[in-house]
């Protein structure tokens, strides 16, 4: 990773190394330009960089491989995260397989049994390619995982909580089980982000994020990130995504640095939106089941209250009706949007069995627990009044259908 030419207002002092997430995400690379004083970062839309006299370069030379605006983003990530730095690459999805790319053939990664459905096609397309090996496990199934660690894998995938189920694992303690076992560990923060959980503080060696969702938080960006805890593998990584020309464009870190300086403000709301839906919905006759590690009879609320400084803005739930129920919900909300994604500033459902997962085989998804009737909430900013009146509203639209 190169060095940003328009350094941080501070960066070199001990006291700005000591300054909270939230001003972070809200000054890092504030009045940085040393030429006019902007306050704002500028943008450098440039593709190439001149040099400065023979075989002398001012630090950048190629977009592709590095570029100012690209940098200021991963730094900022790198200081969220606590980890030696960042790649931001061109989506979610290059942001796992750039991990992944460090593996060989023979190599072994454990991955969440009930992962995103493009994490999963990921995976089984890299293993049936022969590129490594994959066991799909309950990483709270404390035998399966002492099985698997026992074929020593080179790295495990946690995705805490997962997507769609909101189910939490104990990063530290995986953490400490695959490395006792010569594993490196990647979490995937995406939905929660640095402002609810630092996994490098946990033992994690990888963060990944699609910086598509909370991150830049406003739907306008596809883009993605790997945070890595030691400077070597930063070097790889960044190497990698040169060679490869899987590297975000300057434009898209531009903007997901944008949303990032308002991170903390929106995930507080958001999850206190959520929080009020999930209390709403554990009360309704037609819900059967309600998936959110901030509700007490949440199989994992212990571990994500240790682990986490928030239950954050995501959540499932188990329509009694399965499929022709998820259809007459959807149908009938106004203020939630059917749409895949998830953390912007407006409310998503998705129906992950036709949507997020389904690419998974249908034995699959049963054996993950996503079922017909589950639907998935992403929520946002919206007057908490309106969100819960849309849900009463669609809930009675599925009691309408089912009646005789």
């Amino acid at each position: 990773m190169h060095e940003t030419p328009d350094k941080p207002r501070g960066a070199a002092t001990a006291a700005s190394k000591a300054r909270a997430p939230q001003t972070v995400a809200a000054t890092n690379g504030i009045v940085s330009n040393d030429v006019f004083g902007a306050v704002t970062p500028p943008l450098y839309l440039t593709s190439t960089f001149a040099f400065k006299d023979f075989e002398h370069s001012r630090g950048y030379d190629y977009s592709r491989a590095g570029n100012p605006s690209r940098d200021l983003l991963a730094d900022t990530l790198a200081r969220l995260e606590g980890g030696a730095g960042a790649v931001v690459v061109s989506s979610g999805m290059a942001a796992i397989d750039l991990v992944l790319s460090q593996l060989g053939r023979d190599d072994l990664v454990v991955a969440p049994h009930d992962c995103y459905g493009g994490t999963y096609r990921l995976l089984a397309a890299r293993r049936d390619r022969g590129h490594f090996d994959v066991a799909f496990v309950d990483q709270n199934d404390a035998e399966a995982l002492s099985a698997v660690l026992k074929r020593a894998p080179a790295l495990v995938l946690l995705e805490t909580p997962s997507n769609p189920l909101m189910r939490v694992v104990d990063i530290a303690a995986i953490a400490e089980r695959a490395k006792a076992a010569g594993a490196k560990v990647a979490v995937d923060n995406t939905f929660l982000s640095p402002a609810l959980q630092r996994p490098i503080s946990l033992g994690a060696d990888f963060v990944i994020h699609s910086t598509t969702k909370y991150l830049n938080g406003h739907s306008d960006v596809v883009g993605g990130a790997v945070i890595a805890a030691d400077k070597s593998d930063v070097e790889a990584l960044s190497a990698w995504a040169s060679t490869t020309g899987v590297t975000g464009a300057p434009f898209d870190a531009y903007l997901t640095l944008r949303g990032l300086r308002s991170l903390f403000p929106r995930i507080e709301r958001q999850q206190a939106n959520a929080g009020a839906v999930a209390d709403f919905l554990t009360r309704q006759q037609q819900v059967a089941a309600v998936h959110y590690p901030g509700l007490e009879t949440h199989s994992g609320h212990a571990v994500a209250a240790r682990q986490q400084s928030g239950f954050g803005a995501m959540l499932s739930f188990e329509l009694a009706g399965g499929l022709e129920a998820a259809r007459s919900f959807v149908e009938a909300v106004q203020v939630f949007t059917l749409a895949e994604s998830l953390g912007g500033v407006e409310s998503l459902v998705v129906h992950p069995a036709t949507m997020t997962h389904a690419s998974m085989a249908p034995e699959a998804r049963r054996h993950a627990g996503i079922g017909d009737g589950l639907l998935r909430l992403s929520i946002g900013l919206e007057a908490e009044a309106d969100l819960l009146n849309d849900i009463e509203t669609a809930l009675a639209a599925v009691s309408s259908r089912r009646q005789p």
